[in-house]
């Protein structure tokens, strides 16, 4: 009966002492320093954003001056200027459009539902429905795409769905990068139906 007793009692004290240590085990502790997850907040915020890139043309005016072409043209709702940082950026939260135009005025255009400029490395990644259509109907889609300015090229490693109503062919694959233009494509993975379109030998 005695030990009976004991038993309970010390079932008891292990069960308090066990539900002691959990409730003290609680992450009470506040993050202070370095530690601490750091607010970022834009230098500059931008409301019907539009920016227009120009390049200067090398053959002079009849008046001696040099002229100039647009290049560019994006547009966004929104644009966040994180320029301030350590790692320099922009990010348009509500979508962008991007126009580009080559030398003889034909457009490229890109849609993305979000999207990064890194103003150190000339990267901008583009993610959500991205869209590029030329104006001679060729028409790229996937999740995500980066663009290396620098360089003037695409690419991505999502799947994607290219379709070029030229040749009459639409290619879904996985990793692609190419020129602006479509000149050159290299795409890491095909599948699907793909039609091709023979010459005719005369």
């Amino acid at each position: 009966m005695v030990l009976s007793r004991i038993y309970k009692l010390t079932s008891i004290a292990v069960v308090f002492s066990m539900a002691m240590l959990f409730c003290s085990c609680a992450d009470n502790y506040k993050r202070v320093g370095d530690e601490a997850i750091k607010k970022m907040f834009p230098s500059g915020i931008a409301e019907d954003f539009t920016l227009t890139y120009t390049e200067t043309s090398d053959a002079k005016n009849e008046d001696g001056s040099y002229g100039s072409r647009v290049i560019a043209v994006l547009k966004s709702p929104v644009s966040n200027d994180f320029d301030n940082l350590d790692f320099p950026h922009r990010t348009f939260p509500d979508g962008l459009k991007v126009e580009f135009f080559d030398e003889k005025r034909m457009k490229t255009t890109v849609t993305a539902d979000y999207g990064i400029i890194y103003s150190r490395t000339n990267l901008i990644d583009l993610q959500g429905n991205v869209v590029i259509e030329t104006e001679d109907g060729k028409k790229l889609e996937t999740p995500q795409l980066y663009w290396d300015r620098k360089n003037d090229w695409i690419f991505t490693q999502e799947k994607f769905k290219y379709t070029n109503p030229e040749e009459g062919t639409v290619m879904d694959g996985e990793g692609m990068d190419f020129n602006r233009s479509f000149s050159f494509l290299h795409a890491n993975r095909t599948y699907g139906i793909m039609s091709i379109k023979e010459k005719k030998d005369d």
